[in-house]
């Protein structure tokens, strides 16, 4: 049984195959993957394009979405194996997901890190445990990677550029007034790189390079491709000639759960947002974010509201992205 936890788990022709599937759910969304069959959608965070997109996308391949908001409507559940269960938890996931697998064909998570220890959370503890013990395909909606956002964004990508493969592509550090969750920077990094693109990574300090993990497998990644990676902290270096920009925001490793100290390193991010100035130097370059975005503070209007920006579209892939991801397991499943 195979779960979608990681584009870096699949294969770019496997990954391709979803897109290009994707597609043709856009231009015909009704399908019957899914008749008869039952999928939870369980959120431990908010969420508005993510529970939206996945909900309609269920019933768009005939089938029933139980969303579930683990926030608070469902049993604490404990993960720790052994764990002597005399606090909050009620549950152990080893019940959870076997008996929620009794109940419906896929299981789909969303849940963020706690920004307390990355040590431990850096081994996205609560979905895997879910993927360890469910008995149906699992999904990640997000917890410190976005498979799905990925997807969309990659979808959008070529729609725009054709064939990204030799292209220059910019992930941005952008401000924002409060640290948050590296997991789309992430998974940007992983699907550039996948599909063949040179990778700028721009930061306004060394403390905000990205997890090893990610950055070791996107100069893999490159290296396969014939492509590379690169680092830098200068923005004319980094907007200069890229054919696509993507912005984003997140917390300096090296100061998770102590962020009054990163201020000093946030601080020098203050003249990164994305605006005409930087995309001038660009060829003629595309830009995208995931949202939800912040105006005038992550991108400029005039940016956002601009013919190069491709939000929108990247939002919209969402859903035909993830009807595409549970045909896929539903159908893996029943080999």
């Amino acid at each position: 049984m195979r779960h979608f936890l990681s584009t870096e788990d699949w294969s770019r022709p496997d990954l391709q195959a979803m897109i290009d599937r994707a597609r043709l759910f856009r231009d015909s969304p009704a399908g019957d993957a899914l008749k008869g069959k039952s999928v939870a959608l369980m959120f431990f965070n908010p969420s508005l394009r993510t529970r939206s997109s996945f909900d309609i996308g269920v019933h768009q391949l005939g089938g029933h979405a139980v969303v579930l908001d683990a926030r608070g409507q469902t049993w604490p559940v404990e993960i720790e194996e052994g764990a002597v269960m005399d606090g909050e938890p009620e549950e152990h996931v080893k019940e959870a997901a076997r008996v929620l697998s009794r109940y419906v064909d896929l299981i789909a998570i969303r849940c963020f890190p706690k920004f307390q220890d990355w040590t431990a959370e850096r081994e996205d503890p609560l979905i895997m445990a879910y993927a360890r013990h469910a008995t149906v395909p699992v999904i990640n909606m997000e917890t410190i990677v976005h498979p799905c956002q990925e997807l969309a964004l990659m979808m959008a990508l070529q729609d725009r550029l054709g064939d990204v493969r030799g292209k220059d592509f910019l992930l941005t550090w952008v401000p924002h007034p409060k640290p948050l969750n590296t997991a789309v920077a992430n998974s940007a990094l992983l699907i550039a790189s996948k599909f063949g693109m040179n990778v700028r990574l721009l930061i306004p300090d060394e403390v905000y390079r990205l997890d090893e993990r990610y950055m070791s497998a996107a100069e893999r990644f490159c290296a396969e491709a014939g492509s590379r990676l690169t680092v830098t902290t200068d923005p004319e270096e980094g907007y200069s000639g890229a054919h696509a920009v993507y912005g984003k925001s997140w917390g300096a490793l090296p100061f998770y759960g102590n962020w009054d100290a990163e201020a000093p390193f946030r601080a020098k991010g203050a003249g990164f947002m994305i605006d005409d100035a930087k995309m001038a130097l660009t060829d003629a370059g595309v830009v995208s974010h995931c949202l939800p975005m912040r105006r005038n503070v992550k991108i400029a209007d005039s940016v956002v509201d601009s013919d190069a920006f491709l939000g929108i579209e990247e939002a919209e892939n969402r859903l035909h992205v993830q009807k595409a991801i549970m045909e896929r397991l539903i159908a893996d499943a029943g080999q």
